[in-house]
């Protein structure tokens, strides 16, 4: 079985970096909506409309399993998806799951009543439409209390780095860290809730100061899906790994390369 990294961008590349690198002997194929990116201003309905539409090119290529290594997407359209859309046969897990098990100390599986964590002061950093989804409160609520978490929706950053803009990336992660700040002063935990966000987490890190643990999401990914995989040994597989991207093949190749700091080579996706 081949499993599918959906990103709306290159974001999710920290993803699947985490992964390839956990479960080596697992084909993946890497999806890119780049003609539509970035996803973080769209409706809740065109989130849906486009991750729906990219899910279903990764079934096409022979996916079972798709991971959806896209904030914005899992928080605006993975339960509806789950609900009412992914066929029987098929499996779309979002990044959330692996975020909300570490901050509450609970397995997913787990629906005791919700009870005190050690965590009571959460910074959480995303796009608009994840903040305004109150997914990550909403999941979290089910399983913990008495944990504050102030958001800070991070306009520009997904766009300056998809333009490779670094310089304008950085000035942007410092102000939305500042704008937090002055909402809680001295969170305990801080959430990077986009994929995107790893590729710049050395900053958050510097702007946010000693004494915050930040919670950055593709190694808890990555322990998650090969714990998923252990759990479904007919889902394993072996081959090499895809990259297919609704965009400019050429471009995306050379930001992805220059993210990842390797020679990486993206394809046309075929047309739906």
């Amino acid at each position: 079985m081949t499993v599918g990294i959906f990103d709306s961008g290159l974001g999710g590349l920290t993803v699947l970096d985490a992964v390839a690198t956990r479960l080596p002997d697992v084909p993946f194929v890497y999806f890119a909506d780049n003609a539509n990116a970035p996803y973080g201003v769209r409706t809740a309905d065109d989130i849906y409309r486009l991750t729906t539409a990219s899910v279903a090119r990764l079934f096409d290529e022979g996916c079972d399993l798709v991971v959806l290594a896209c904030n914005t997407a899992s928080a605006a359209a993975l339960r509806r998806m789950q609900e009412t859309w992914v066929p029987r046969d098929k499996r779309v897990l979002g990044v959330f799951v692996p975020l909300i098990e570490a901050l509450t100390e609970r397995n997913w599986g787990d629906n005791s009543p919700p009870r005190e964590v050690g965590l009571k002061h959460v910074a959480l950093f995303a796009t608009p439409a994840t903040v305004s989804s109150r997914a990550f409160q909403r999941e979290l609520a089910f399983r913990a209390i008495g944990v504050d978490v102030e958001t800070q929706a991070c306009g520009g950053v997904v766009d300056a780095i998809e333009e490779g803009d670094l310089i304008l990336a950085e000035a942007l992660v410092r102000s939305h860290v500042d704008a937090l700040k002055r909402k809680m002063p001295h969170p305990q935990a801080a959430v990077l809730g986009c994929t995107h966000y790893p590729l710049v987490e050395d900053i958050f890190r510097d702007a946010l100061g000693d004494g915050v643990e930040v919670y950055s999401q593709p190694q808890l990914v990555a322990e998650s899906l090969a714990d998923y995989l252990e759990r479904h040994p007919d889902m394993a597989g072996g081959g090499e790994t895809r990259f297919l991207t609704t965009g400019d093949p050429k471009r995306v190749s050379s930001r992805a390369t220059q993210f990842l700091r390797r020679q990486v080579t993206f394809q046309k996706a075929p047309e739906a």
